[in-house]
């Protein structure tokens, strides 16, 4: 319900969902969440949950206010949770310190966590929401995805791609080393540490050797594990990825194909194999079970297209660099039906920026 919003609502809580962010890389599965407090029209606290196992982004904006909070009014971007985990239940908190109203911008989703809002309004506290439902889900979508009946059954696929401006990935003899520059290559880094895996095709793993390590100014809590989509199993034991897979996690989803050799090759040297059997559907299921609830997939053109077909891509990271590779270079958008456009499948919006002379354009799966 959105009866009861003032004026200034929305206002104050545009700035809640500005620090949400803030606890990207380090809040999963909980969910990223910003908190302000506001009392006569001036802010007295505001936080967010920082880190998995900490105060929650209420309990850190009262810390702030302390006496200040007494009836003011609390801006948070989810539903307060009303039941107790790795900390006891934010509805006590804020009834505890006075607050006199509080405007969430989502409901939880969470059915251990959900509730939250009838509790406050039970304690004689004012409770406004959902009041702006889209800008949460666009902040966060893996924690709504995680508890949707999808994301039970396969995790919530994030494509990125470098593309010139004619939407090719590699040149025509299918170089595609740093077609963007090194802004756009630290944003990618710190796209990384807000997933659970970060994934190649067997042709992007060879091409490139790759680290797929996060190593930017965000340090992930659990550091990502790299998976490669290898039905053969033909990732080389000298490749970057092998000999630091007791470092971080590798996983190589293959199928019949692969030799018993080969396994048991990588197997000695750290990797883990998971023969899910042949398509990207089956791989995506077995991975869900795995307990990777988000991939971050950064090519090449045959993962993704696949996925792209398959329907299974729900965010879509698209960088541009201000250059031209022309027909003959390596489009990553080959493989995929061609419906009339009525029928196309249609993405949404979610934001624009620039990274340097790059720009980053971010859809989401309507």
């Amino acid at each position: 319900m959105t009866d009861g919003v003032l004026p200034d609502d929305r206002e104050w809580m545009r700035r809640a969902l500005a620090l949400a962010p803030r606890g990207w890389g380090r809040t999963a599965p909980n969910p990223m969440v910003g908190c302000v407090i506001v009392r006569d029209g001036t802010v007295v606290g505001e936080g967010w949950h920082t880190e998995y196992g900490q105060p929650h982004a209420e309990v850190e904006a009262l810390a702030r206010a302390g006496d200040a909070a007494r009836g003011g009014t609390a801006y948070v971007t989810l539903e307060p949770c009303a039941h107790f985990g790795k900390t006891p239940p934010c509805t006590q908190a804020l009834a505890a310190a006075g607050v006199a109203r509080v405007v969430f911008a989502a409901a939880d989703p969470n059915p251990r966590a959900a509730g939250g809002a009838q509790v406050l309004r039970e304690m004689g506290i004012d409770a406004v929401g959902p009041v702006d439902e889209q800008a949460v889900r666009d902040l966060d979508p893996v924690f709504f995805h995680a508890h949707s009946a999808e994301g039970a059954r396969r995790p919530f696929v994030a494509l990125k791609l470098a593309l010139s401006l004619d939407a090719r990935i590699a040149d025509r003899d299918r170089r595609s080393v740093w077609i963007t520059g090194d802004a756009a290559r630290a944003e990618t880094h710190r796209l990384r540490a807000g997933f659970d895996a970060v994934a190649v095709g067997i042709g992007t793993a060879l091409a490139d050797d790759p680290r797929l390590t996060a190593r930017g100014d965000v340090a992930p809590r659990i550091p990502p594990t790299r998976v490669v989509f290898d039905g053969a199993m033909r990732l080389p034991l000298e490749s970057k990825l092998v000999r630091t897979a007791r470092e971080t996690p590798v996983l190589v989803m293959g199928d019949e194909r692969a030799s018993t050799d080969a396994m048991r090759a990588l197997e000695a040297a750290g990797v883990t194999v998971d023969l899910a059997g042949r398509g990207i559907e089956r791989a995506l299921v077995s991975l869900r079970e795995a307990g990777i609830r988000s991939m971050f997939v950064e090519g090449g053109a045959g993962i993704a297209s696949a996925l792209l077909r398959a329907g299974m891509v729900d965010r879509l990271y698209l960088f541009y660099a201000p250059v031209f590779l022309g027909p003959e270079a390596l489009s990553p958008f080959a493989g995929i039906d061609s419906p009339p456009i009525d029928a196309a499948p249609r993405w949404r919006h979610v934001g624009t920026d620039a990274f340097g002379a790059d720009t980053l354009v971010t859809l989401a799966r309507e």
